[in-house]
């Protein structure tokens, strides 16, 4: 396991590990905040991001989190005809009170408490897929089918 990882990485590698997945967390020196900049670091497609992205359903408050693929725009209408209400954006204080983690390092898994979750089905076509790890430097690759091992998540059409 790697040591040097910052408090937030490290907190999603042990986090993956509970869920008996082995993938590494990496922490690189460029900025894996946005989707291109993720793809640009790791060298891969942006469609092969993982974007993990939360919203609020307005009447509820409760978080949403929606695994994107990063070349894919989510449909709103399409998740609040899912969680039958409709959805809000976010800000950063949401974002870290209801994951723990700050917006361009929000992982698919490790949050503070169970979140509802979506996964792209774009996402189930790639061979390797790499998402955030806790903060806008820390990234992992895994494979489809470990996302959705370690989401727990319903895969749907996001877009």
């Amino acid at each position: 396991m790697n040591q040097r990882l910052s408090s937030s990485a490290q907190k999603v590698q042990e986090a993956i590990r509970q869920r008996g997945i082995e993938v590494e967390v990496v922490e690189l020196p460029q900025s894996t905040r946005t989707a291109v900049e993720a793809a640009q670091a790791v060298g891969c497609e942006v469609a092969q991001i993982v974007k993990s992205l939360i919203f609020k359903a307005k009447r509820s408050q409760r978080p949403i989190l929606v695994i994107a693929s990063g070349a894919n725009r989510v449909n709103e209408k399409a998740i609040e005809a899912l969680i039958g209400e409709p959805l809000g954006k976010a800000d950063a204080d949401f974002v870290r009170q209801q994951s723990g983690f700050v917006i361009g390092g929000v992982p698919p898994v490790g949050h503070l408490q169970p979140i509802q979750t979506f996964i792209d089905e774009d996402l189930l076509q790639y061979d390797e897929l790499w998402a955030a790890a806790g903060t806008p430097h820390a990234v992992f690759k895994l494979t489809p089918q470990m996302l959705v091992e370690l989401c727990g998540g319903q895969v749907v059409s996001i877009k």
